[in-house]
């Protein structure tokens, strides 16, 4: 089995299309530090390839985050929710609404019948869908007791 026909086959393998989310949810302000996260999780999955059993564990790499407003940052990790702040981003200006996603890179390693494990060449982007969200200004009130 040879590793050029897995990472062939790889590329056809039905990889999660992953929702970006966010904290807070749905709105957020200028200048404030938005969490983004997604709920990535490797996984295995079987091929029979030339009448071989071949076995791949498939495994996020890497996260493109797009905010939605031009910027996009790349992550070796997946976030998380808070109070981690694995991942943050600051919107600069007030806009009516974004629409954030993520694409996840995917690489994986295969065995054959078991045998011993080795890296499946090439990787497998997917861009999750859009989500929106809200990015508004604040205006501070100052309110005492009367």
């Amino acid at each position: 089995m040879t590793a050029p026909l897995v990472g062939e086959a790889f590329q056809h393998v039905p990889v999660p299309h992953l929702a970006s989310l966010t904290q807070p949810t749905g709105k957020t302000l200028v200048n404030f530090a938005t969490i983004f996260y997604v709920q990535a999780a490797s996984f295995d999955t079987a091929l029979t390839l030339l009448g071989q059993q071949v076995t791949l564990h498939v495994r996020p790499v890497s996260y493109a985050w797009d905010h939605g407003d031009g910027v996009v940052t790349t992550t070796t990790g997946p976030g998380a929710p808070y109070p981690r702040k694995d991942v943050v981003y600051r919107y600069q200006k007030a806009t009516t609404t974004v629409r954030h996603h993520v694409s996840v890179t995917w690489a994986a390693t295969f065995q054959v019948n078991g045998g011993p494990a080795a890296d499946v060449p090439g990787t497998v982007t997917t861009t999750g869908p859009d989500t929106a969200l809200r990015v508004v200004e604040a205006t501070p009130v100052l309110v005492g007791d009367q």
